[in-house]
């Protein structure tokens, strides 16, 4: 069956997302539920009361720091980043980042947890000196020390990195480097927007296995604009000869507020000139081929984006956070998850720092997740590992999923995505590779059809 049959029974608005195998502009890539475009300020007054409360019982608690600094912004890039602040400005923005720290950790929502996973995103978090790294785990470690943490994620530019500085972040116990490789042509890599080049990324790797991290794992994204089966065929055998413990692979979508959502030429109202960036199928293509490959080398599938190298390799950060996790997502426009509330930062420097100056967490919305929305979050999120433990969702939310949502589940089997494995949820490689475009089916009705973002 072709990658991209259709189930036979989809709901129209599921049905016209489906069709739709151009690549548009707006978010392909579901990560929360309820769509963040359901998030309000009027809600705060949830969040709020969410923190000053004790935890639930049996929640890992774990903290993300986004550090929002870039050489380059990205073409496809739509996250708050920065291109043009100084070192005073830096330096700004890294205290500002820790006092909001300090007010999360004495909040009673934290009782007696300790963080299970760090994560640095961005942005560029590579983009700090060593000297600027070493001052900011230290501080952070006195404020919130993370000793008994399960894992520490860092992301780098390879364009950013020193010897000295990955020496720097491997004492200060990072324990998995995310290395934004994305391409290994040059003239791609340019013409998107990356900062760094092909011989940056040779240069870092090999630093950072020198090293010995725990974990190395390499980014790549399926359908950069330029791209073609030639080179596609030749960045995965590069990844391959790298070795990496794990490689994750995303399909190039194009939200609303990139560089290129402007500079593309847009047919009607959101559809990209397919002579520019490949649509649907071709990226689907591109990563069942690059998944192939890596299968033949040893790798094992991890999740819709993943393989990884050995079998017992974990995703401390990803599995937590689909499994119900807590997560303080700390620095500008951050998004986190306390007591079933969701919530985010302000998305403004000014703002951000405005807050913090005066002692306040710098909320801007929030959503308190209903009980039943907590199990739909789940199991969407989960079901991007390509199975579902149907016995899991029984213990925790006291439901029978697939009797709950057999509709859904009967248009996935339909549709050639997914099978019934010993009363679990397993899907079909067609329907690994485009899960986010199938999540919808789950939706509640009210965000069905709705901007994601």
């Amino acid at each position: 069956m072709s990658n991209s049959t259709l189930p036979l029974a989809v709901p129209a608005p599921q049905q016209e997302a489906l069709v739709q195998e151009k690549t548009g502009l707006g978010n392909y890539f579901v990560a929360n539920y309820p769509p963040f475009s359901a998030w309000k300020p009027s809600h705060l007054t949830e969040a709020h009361a969410a923190l000053q409360s004790p935890p639930r019982p049996d929640t890992p608690l774990g903290l993300y720091l986004h550090i929002p600094f870039c050489r380059k912004r990205c073409k496809f890039c739509y996250f708050r980043v920065y291109t043009d602040k100084n070192g005073r400005d830096v330096e700004t923005y890294m205290d500002a980042l820790l006092r909001e720290v300090e007010l999360y950790r004495r909040l009673p929502v934290v009782g007696e947890r300790a963080l299970q996973f760090i994560y640095f995103g961005g942005g560029t978090p590579s983009y700090l000196s060593a000297t600027q790294l070493e001052g900011l785990f230290q501080k952070l470690q006195a404020i919130f020390p993370w000793n008994r943490a399960e894992e520490v994620t860092f992301e780098c530019e390879p364009g950013t990195l020193q010897q000295h500085k990955l020496a720097a972040l491997k004492d200060l116990g990072v324990t998995r480097l995310s290395l934004g490789i994305e391409n290994f042509s040059d003239k791609i890599l340019e013409s998107n927007g990356r900062a760094h080049l092909s011989a940056e990324i040779y240069r870092a790797y090999g630093w950072a296995r020198d090293l010995a991290f725990d974990q190395i794992n390499i980014d790549l994204i399926a359908g950069m604009v330029g791209e073609t089966w030639d080179n596609w065929r030749d960045c995965v055998r590069k990844t391959i000869e790298l070795a990496p413990e794990s490689v994750t692979i995303y399909q190039m979508e194009l939200p609303f507020n990139t560089v290129f959502s402007k500079e593309l030429h847009v047919v009607g109202q959101t559809v990209v000139d397919p002579e520019h960036v490949a649509d649907w199928p071709t990226k689907r293509d591109w990563v069942d081929f690059a998944f192939n490959e890596l299968a033949a080398a040893g790798y094992a599938q991890s999740s819709a984006y993943t393989m990884v190298r050995e079998r017992g390799s974990k995703f401390v950060y990803r599995d937590s956070l689909w499994h119900g996790a807590d997560m303080f997502g700390t620095g500008v426009a951050s998004f986190g998850h306390v007591s079933g509330v969701h919530v985010q930062n302000v998305d403004s420097w000014e703002n951000y720092l405005a807050h913090l100056q005066k002692g306040e967490l710098p909320l801007s919305r929030a959503m308190p997740v209903a009980p039943r929305q907590l199990l739909l979050r789940e199991m969407m999120l989960q079901l991007k590992t390509g199975r579902l433990d149907s016995g899991y969702f029984r213990r925790k939310f006291q439901a029978d999923i697939l009797q709950e949502f057999a509709d859904g589940f009967s248009m996935l089997r339909q549709g050639g995505f997914a099978v019934e494995e010993n009363g679990d949820v397993k899907l079909t490689r067609p329907g690994l590779l485009q899960v986010d475009r199938l999540l919808p089916t789950f939706f509640e009705t009210e965000f069905r059809g709705t901007r994601y973002t």
